[in-house]
C-alpha cells in the first residue's frame, strides 16, 4: 500500500474549488433576484422606480452569465477538457 500525500495535488485543489463555484452560482443569482423588491427605491407617494429593479436585473444576468463563461473556460483549461 502505498503512500498517500497530505494534501491534494494544486491543480485538482483549483478544480474542486471551481466546481464548488460553480454549484454555487445559481443559488447567488436567486438570492441576488430575490433581493430586488427590497431594492426598488420608492418616491413620497409609495410608488416604485421600475427603470431601477429592471437595471439591476439585467446586471444581475449579465454578470452571471460572464461568471458562468468565466468557470467553464477555466475548467475546460488549455488542454481542451477535464481531467
Amino acid at each position: 500500500m502505498g503512500e498517500r500525500p497530505l494534501f491534494l495535488e494544486r491543480r485538482s485543489y483549483r478544480q474542486r474549488r471551481i466546481m464548488d463555484i460553480v454549484r454555487f452560482l445559481p443559488l447567488l443569482c436567486a438570492v441576488l433576484w430575490v433581493l430586488v423588491p427590497m431594492l426598488w427605491p420608492q418616491d413620497e407617494e409609495g410608488r416604485t422606480a421600475m427603470s431601477s429593479a429592471l437595471r439591476y436585473v439585467f446586471a444581475v444576468w449579465i454578470l452571471a452569465i460572464t461568471a458562468t463563461f468565466a468557470l467553464w473556460r477555466r475548467i475546460r483549461g488549455p488542454e481542451g477538457g477535464v481531467d
